[in-house]
């Protein structure tokens, strides 16, 4: 019997100028006044002006919520379910990066059960659906408003969590490739490579299939075929489009076939440094690829040659060696230059880091079964 495979995702409005047709939505779903999930940095941008003049042209009531973090933490996910209930809220609007979007995500989900957001760690511990969810992303790269994925931080921990369920895929993403105009070239270099790090988890996944393997594919031929140009080119529109497309596209593959140890370990990184989730794969791609490639060197050749790498006439070692010399290479050309140790991470911190990384349920369709020991290699390696 051939194996049984789902596809979620929300219903999609992709393109220039999507993020005006909000108001529409929010009327679709009765709303009487919706929670405006958002952060500083795009209010500042002028993205959320474009969101209220939407609702208020069709007389929707709302009340921005905007103590949002970089990673957005347990207490700011309470404080917005408490003002989403204070206010009557019926809806929510969240227009941001992954951060006012996850936490968008995780309000929903507090205020459906009445219970803490630490609760529903793990893989599909959400019994009640939430509030109706539109979700407008403003970085081309995490691809929360199409996946199953909330992620929160646990400051008191320091240590993120995740939270996968269909329940939490919203019901619409209006992916508008002009709000993208205001990442600086770092932000689009951070997101745009985790994308492309989304594309290839997916594609080398355990849980990997024939309806989640295209999308990967497009995706990865997507972001290596147009970021370098996209950044060097930050106001073409053409452009931002391609990239808007393809994290869009990694993030059904992901949602769908889950990741690995790349995200495992970053989200154990990005909890104990507060350090942003970009930068945090970016910084261990290469890594984990030289790791995983002996236990999926058919599906690595395919990713080998979908980034442009002639692979006729080489052998496994060889493929590997261009692999990882194309990855190492294609983050310089997009002005990424770190490292972990730079961020501060000691070789006395790589237990911990291990630990929480094991931990993290990306581990589990990681394609090489890892112990916390070959963790602190891969960890040790990116310093």
């Amino acid at each position: 019997m051939s194996q049984l495979r789902k596809f979620v995702s929300p219903e999609i409005i992709f393109g220039a100028g999507s993020r005006h047709s909000v108001g529409n939505y929010a009327k679709t779903f009765g709303a009487r006044k919706v929670l405006l999930v958002t952060d500083p940095g795009v209010i500042a941008c002028g993205w959320v002006a474009d969101i209220e003049a939407s609702l208020q042209a069709l007389d929707i009531d709302y009340c921005i919520y905007s103590a949002v973090s970089p990673n957005p933490r347990v207490e700011e996910v309470m404080r917005g379910a408490e003002v989403y209930r204070e206010q009557h809220c019926d809806v929510i609007v969240a227009v941001g990066g992954g951060s006012p979007m996850d936490c968008g995500k995780a309000i929903g989900i507090v205020v459906a059960h009445g219970r803490s957001i630490l609760e529903f760690e793990g893989v599909d511990m959400i019994r009640v659906p939430s509030p109706p969810l539109i979700l407008i992303p403003t970085t081309a790269g995490t691809s929360a408003d199409v996946s199953q994925f909330v992620i929160i931080s646990n400051q008191q921990e320091r240590m993120k969590f995740s939270i996968v369920s269909k329940a939490a895929v919203p019901d619409v993403a209006l992916i508008d490739p002009e709000t993208t105009l205001s990442m600086d070239p770092f932000l689009a270099a951070c997101t745009g490579i985790d994308a492309l790090v989304h594309a290839i988890e997916a594609f080398v996944s355990t849980g990997h299939g024939p309806l989640t393997d295209p999308h990967a594919l497009e995706a990865m031929r997507l972001i290596n075929g147009n970021l370098v140009q996209m950044i060097h080119n930050p106001t073409d529109l053409a452009l931002r489009e391609k990239i808007m497309l393809g994290s869009m596209q990694a993030g059904l593959a992901f949602s769908n076939a889950i990741l690995g140890a790349v995200h495992a370990m970053s989200h154990s990184l990005g909890g104990f440094l507060d350090l942003p989730h970009g930068l945090c794969n970016a910084v261990l791609i290469e890594h984990v690829v030289a790791f995983n490639y002996q236990s999926a060197p058919d599906r690595f050749k395919v990713i080998a040659e979908t980034l442009g790498i002639d692979c006729r006439g080489l052998n496994q070692v060889q493929i590997a060696k261009r692999l990882i010399e194309h990855l190492t290479a294609f983050k310089q050309a997009v002005g990424f230059h770190e490292t972990l140790g730079g961020h501060g991470v000691r070789m006395a911190d790589i237990p911990f880091l291990s630990r929480h990384a094991m931990g993290d349920p990306c581990i589990l369709t990681n394609p090489r079964e890892s112990n916390q020991r070959d963790v602190e290699v891969v960890y040790g390696e990116a310093l």
